[in-house]
């Protein structure tokens, strides 16, 4: 009987486990549709990580982390869900070892450095945190909270998607364009 259930469980789509895992919290279904996508899981944590034992150990967080956490996600493609949520989970580990991030950036999305540098707050002027903090009162609020959350909560973009509702693509350029309008008013600010 137990053999016979496991085989169908294997046979059922991506979209069937998941719903399936959301219906019941059956940690089997969830076991089996996160199996699928290990070795992709464990290709990106070692490409952001470059050590294969804490890459193992970051796929194996991420089970225990999303075992319990995925039914509160709307999930559209999970391949395309797992890969960002695997992907900032990695950041985010860097960013607690405080290690540089190597990310090829297009030169037209490459943002200043000042914007970057007034956020972490070090050897920053009274003058520089004042036009910051004015600045910030000017953007929009999708994009003041979304750049808040990321640089000052230090918040992945899977936690911004989670705390304000917010589509992931739309979260990723509600902070593009803050850095841009930051930098802008700020040049103007100090000008």
């Amino acid at each position: 009987m137990w053999f016979q259930r496991k085989k169908n469980i294997s046979t059922l789509t991506d979209d069937e486990l998941l719903q399936k895992h959301k219906e019941s919290a059956d940690a089997e279904s969830f076991s089996e549709l996160f199996s699928r996508y290990v070795p992709l899981m464990y290709g990106v944590c070692l490409d952001y990580l470059r050590d294969e034992d804490k890459a193992h150990d970051a796929v194996m967080q991420l089970f225990e982390d999303l075992l319990h956490k995925v039914s509160r996600y709307e999930i559209g493609v999970f391949r395309t869900w797992v890969y960002s949520v695997t992907k900032n989970h990695c950041l985010q580990i860097l960013n607690k070892e405080k290690k540089e991030i190597l990310i090829d950036f297009e030169l037209n999305v490459m943002e200043s450095e000042e914007i970057l540098n007034l956020f972490s707050e070090d050897n920053v002027q009274e003058e520089q945190i004042d036009a910051l903090n004015h600045c910030l009162e000017k953007l929009p609020d999708n994009q003041r909270v979304s750049i808040k959350h990321f640089f000052m909560d230090e918040m992945s973009y899977a936690d911004i998607v989670d705390e304000t509702g917010y589509p992931l693509s739309k979260v990723k350029s509600y902070i593009q364009n803050a850095k841009r309008n930051l930098k802008n008013c700020i040049d103007k600010q100090l000008t």
